[in-house]
């Protein structure tokens, strides 16, 4: 069995190299091709466009960071939906139930196959090999795929046979986890204002119920010592805030809390960049409490 995959971003490039380190037959594009160097020299195969990986491999496997690009890679002129061998197409991105609804529909009429299989563990959870992964869609290319995706995660779920149910969970699960950086950090800084020491404040936190992946990994690992450097970046975050703002319309359920930390993310974008770090949110909140949380790491 051929692979491919489309997308060696700051996800798609340590999962692909995962891929190919055990052993499975890889094609991969890019339009960086220093990116697809590094995959070649593992052993992979390099093509031009999703269409010639769908020409090569029998799954094409897709992480693009936008729905644009999302798009033509899966229904484009050079998409993947061209491609005459592979015979389904998997979304690893996090791109809306629409956009599943809509290339699931595409991809049947040709013959093929869908599965949703969106991550998330961010760039650190993709180079271990630890990533979360929840699929929905069809349930013959996760059992055929299933030995690939467990070489690139740490738990796999499968969730239903519906296309775009695996992104309503992946949306769910990223407000959380957005919610929980921003009210983690609002409250460090605090802790930090009032004189309380940051590894402390987190010794006690993540023995208590206060605990999250935020205080885990996010402000421990990348935070305190002022390097913000977790990888994920703040186009990224803008891109899933403004989906999960749309399945939230979509399904008619409220966004009290989430609007709030969409806006709160919209100003660290507008003083920052859009390069910015995810960890960089705790500069923004220095700033309106007038205080900076010491580096102790």
């Amino acid at each position: 069995m051929t692979i491919g995959f489309v997308g060696l971003g700051a996800m798609g490039r340590p999962m692909a190299v995962n891929l190919v380190a055990a052993g499975h037959d890889l094609v991969v594009c890019d339009t960086d091709e220093a990116k697809t160097a590094i995959l070649a020299q593992r052993g992979a195969t390099v093509a031009s466009t999703a269409r010639e990986v769908a020409d090569a491999a029998d799954f094409v496997l897709a992480c693009m960071p936008n729905l644009d690009a999302a798009e033509a890679v899966a229904i484009g002129d050079d998409g993947a939906l061209a491609g005459g061998r592979a015979k389904a197409f998997i979304n690893l991105g996090t791109t809306g139930s629409a956009y599943s609804r809509d290339v699931a529909e595409a991809m049947g009429k040709a013959g093929k196959a869908f599965l949703d299989a969106p991550i998330s563990g961010g760039p650190p959870g993709a180079e271990a090999g630890t990533l979360g992964i929840m699929c929905s869609g069809d349930k013959a290319t996760f059992e055929a795929l299933r030995p690939a995706l467990e070489t690139i995660s740490g738990k796999l779920v499968y969730l239903n046979d519906k296309p775009g149910a695996a992104q309503t969970m992946k949306l769910v699960n990223n407000i959380i986890s957005f919610g929980n950086l921003s009210v983690a950090l609002e409250a460090m800084t605090l802790g930090a204002k009032a004189g309380l020491d940051p590894e402390q404040m987190l010794e006690v936190i993540n023995a208590s119920s206060g605990r999250n992946s935020a205080t885990e990994t996010k402000i421990p690992n990348h935070v305190l010592n002022r390097n913000f450097d977790y990888g994920g970046a703040m186009y990224i975050i803008e891109k899933d805030l403004e989906l999960w703002r749309r399945e939230a319309e979509a399904f008619e359920t409220p966004m009290w809390l989430g609007t709030n930390i969409r806006t709160l993310f919209k100003q660290c974008i507008n003083e920052l960049g859009r390069d910015a770090d995810i960890t960089e949110l705790a500069i923004t909140l220095e700033k309106m409490a007038g205080v900076e949380i010491p580096k102790t790491r």
